[in-house]
């Protein structure tokens, strides 16, 4: 196997992942389980209809690779990624339940449509810093589910989530303030502390949440019909105006 290779419906169980440059590989139809991908290089790789089972990706170049229609889950380990560059990889209609990232560098990657259940998003990266003192965010998960996902802490000023699914997910401490949330469904996720300045929750199952327990608000983008939900949320009775006196 080799870089910039096609591998077409195989059975990849004994291959030694450990250091080897793949980039610009294509894998296709294929099976990998158990693979330790330590210090892999699949720059600019793409995974399509795979199924990779038991996999860790530790201190990996996942730079601009993709994954289609990949299957990660296991019920017994859920696919981790340790110190993993995946700066412009895409992730599409992919099953991450479970998934753990941490100390990942994740600027402009793209989630769609994947099945992020309970996944956990520790001490990651969305921004790359650009010379001295100019830093930049860039990421989208849109049209995922992040139902119980662990996202406290995270850095996502202006990124996409947009139609997520976000129902008790852990959104403590994080920053998404001007964050596309049009669509999503915030039922019961854990909101304290979170920064949700000029964010865009317009047509966003808004239901529970109490902007007391935010750290910023101001600017939020909703609509008509949401304030009387936030309102709600609040404790304050919203009633109806009284009819007007005759006479």
């Amino acid at each position: 196997m080799k870089a910039g290779e096609r591998i077409e419906g195989r059975t990849l169980t004994d291959v030694e992942w450990t250091q080897a440059e793949l980039a610009d590989t294509t894998f296709v139809g294929c099976v990998i389980e158990d693979a330790a991908f330590a210090s892999t290089v699949l720059e600019g790789a793409r995974f399509e209809r795979c199924r990779l089972v038991r996999c860790r990706f530790q201190h990996a170049d996942l730079r601009e690779t993709s994954f289609e229609d990949c299957q990660f889950a296991d019920p017994q380990a859920p696919p981790r990624f340790a110190f993993t560059r995946l700066e412009g990889a895409k992730l599409v209609r992919c099953d991450l339940t479970r998934a753990r990232f941490e100390g990942c560098e994740l600027y402009d990657v793209r989630f769609e449509a994947c099945n992020l259940t309970g996944a956990a998003f520790s001490r990651t990266s969305f921004g790359r810093t650009f010379g001295r003192k100019i830093e930049r965010i860039a990421a989208e998960l849109v049209d995922c589910n992040l139902e119980l996902a662990d996202l406290s802490g995270a850095r996502l000023p202006g990124a996409s989530l947009a139609r997520s699914r976000l129902r008790e997910a852990d959104l403590s401490g994080a920053d998404l303030e001007g964050a596309d949330l049009t669509g999503a469904d915030l039922f019961q996720a854990i909101v304290d502390e979170a920064r949700l300045a000029g964010a865009d929750l317009r047509g966003a199952e808004v239901s529970g949440l109490d902007l007391r327990r935010l750290a910023s608000y101001q600017d939020l983008k909703i609509t008509a019909d949401q304030q009387f939900r936030l309102l709600d949320a609040m404790g304050i009775d919203v009633q109806p105006d009284p009819p007007e006196r005759s006479g």
